[in-house]
């Protein structure tokens, strides 16, 4: 079980990075109206929430938890 939970806290620490590149993009999308940066944003949330998912699933959390 030690080797599952480890895989959660990853899964977890990858969430927060993805969430923070997220904003990073965002604010550089306001910053210089880029549509490149914008398009990234929204793949990289789509994969945050992903992440987010598989990490409540392999915890025991319904598959549409919310925190």
């Amino acid at each position: 079980m030690s080797d599952l939970s480890d895989l959660i806290r990853r899964l977890e620490a990858m969430t927060e990075e993805l969430g923070d590149l997220a904003i990073e993009r965002l604010r550089e999308s306001l910053e210089t109206g880029s549509q490149l940066a914008t398009d990234e944003e929204r793949r990289i949330t789509r994969a945050r929430r992903a992440m987010e998912k598989a990490a409540g699933l392999l915890a025991g959390m319904p598959p549409d938890y919310e925190e």
